[in-house]
């Protein structure tokens, strides 16, 4: 019996309705940028399993720093102990972050990231007895599942059946060269009726809705509005982190730095789940007192896992690898010859790209779901590429070791069956 049918017996896939989509393909090997399904079919990973192994996949350097570590210590709880690998990563981390950032919280994924970023903008206004609980969001923002970065994200599609329960939230458009004034105004009209605690967003780039990317001199200005109001600032750096904007973050782009930054998914290169909350002394200080219960009681079982330690300090190795920072502006070079290329397809609406991440929007109306995404999804998977549209937008995001041979594939793949659309 295949992967495929002893997989519909007991499992409950995520983002799926197992009614109309009950199969679920068998994946046996991975190895740089190449996925082996069940029945020996290779395709190319054009989007690193959900930006997740840039480095490709069962990388050797990573796997020897995981195979090291797990020789050597495999857990400890992280409320009474410290480790080796967990400090190296701390250093490692606030390195190559902005130079406001200064304490590392562990969780385990990107929706607890922000989710513990939510929790300590509460707590840091009601240790100074403050009490502020409202939040300010992008419009179309996704920042994960648990229920504060739901609260937070826009996209209704996953949060329908749960908005009676969420924490308030005002929602404002993204910035683009014109609408500026307009969304200051907006935020003048928000902070003079609500107590605003902080700001939630997506830096320069909006991943779940689309890979929308917008100005930089906007955000900017909305981040010193906030600076100026007393408002934390929370970039959700999960998806834009590790690279992929050309940077290190999308936040290095922008003059005015967040308080508060959230990663994950790049973080450990794929090898296993870990989550990172950094933020600014300031906020750090806000929870020392002599009153215990100013302390930030928020836990994870397997915080800084030292195995997840390890893989994310080799991941920081490679990223600020020679090697990999020459890949990185290659694939943005070979990106943007791409872009001028498909532009003019009859099918391409518009084209976007930002460091090793391209988008180009269907001249359709289709749904996030629908059966023209399925059949997109079909036919670039037949043509052996692991393309995942988002409603009308197909994008790129290619693990740093991709070839130029395999990335002429995916981009000949997309041309080729947009022809046949």
């Amino acid at each position: 019996m295949s992967l495929t049918e002893r997989d519909k017996k007991h499992i409950w896939h995520p983002l799926k309705q197992h009614q109309t989509h009950p199969n679920s393909l068998g994946i046996v090997k991975a190895k740089g940028c190449i996925l082996t399904d069940e029945h020996g079919n290779e395709y190319i990973d054009a989007i690193s399993s959900w930006y997740t192994c840039m480095f490709g996949h069962c990388n050797d350097y990573i796997i020897n720093k995981v195979h090291a570590q797990m020789q050597q210590l495999d857990q400890i709880m992280f409320s009474d102990f410290t480790h080796p690998a967990a400090v190296e990563l701390s250093e490692k981390l606030i390195n190559i972050l902005p130079d406001n950032q200064s304490k590392i919280f562990f969780n385990d994924n990107g929706s607890t990231a922000v989710e513990s970023a939510i929790k300590m903008a509460l707590q840091y206004y009601f240790n100074k007895e403050d009490k502020r609980i409202d939040f300010i969001a992008f419009e179309n923002g996704f920042h994960g599942d648990t229920f504060g970065a739901m609260s937070t994200s826009g996209l209704s599609v996953y949060n329908g059946p749960f908005e009676d329960f969420l924490i308030d939230v005002q929602r404002i458009p993204t910035p683009n060269k014109t609408n500026h004034d307009t969304i200051l105004k907006q935020l003048q009209e928000i902070v003079s009726r609500k107590n605003v605690a902080a700001f939630v967003y997506e830096p320069l780039l909006q991943g779940a809705a689309g890979m929308k990317i917008h100005d930089s001199e906007g955000l900017n200005k909305i981040l010193q509005f906030c600076k100026e109001n007393n408002i934390i600032t929370i970039a959700d750096e999960v998806m834009t982190g590790f690279g992929k904007t050309g940077k290190n973050f999308a936040s290095d782009h922008i003059d005015t730095k967040p308080d508060i930054i959230c990663l994950s998914k790049a973080l450990t290169g794929g090898m296993v789940p870990m989550a990172i909350t950094s933020c600014t002394q300031k906020i750090y200080d806000a929870f020392l007192s002599n009153d215990i219960a100013k302390g930030y009681f928020h836990c994870h079982t397997y915080s800084a896992n030292p195995i997840g330690c390890a893989a994310s300090i080799a991941s920081i190795d490679l990223l600020t690898s020679d090697e990999i920072q020459t890949n990185i502006q290659k694939i943005s070079k070979e990106h943007q010859k791409f872009s001028e290329h498909i532009k003019n397809h009859p099918k391409v609406k518009s084209t976007r790209q930002l460091g090793v991440v391209f988008a180009l929007d269907l001249d359709t109306n289709m749904e996030r779901y629908g059966t023209l995404r399925d059949l997109l999804l079909a036919s670039f998977m037949k043509e052996g590429v692991f393309l995942r549209p988002l409603g009308n937008t197909i994008y790129i995001q290619p693990p740093y070791v991709i070839s130029s041979e395999e990335l002429n594939k995916i981009y000949t793949t997309i041309e080729k069956v947009l022809d046949t659309l």
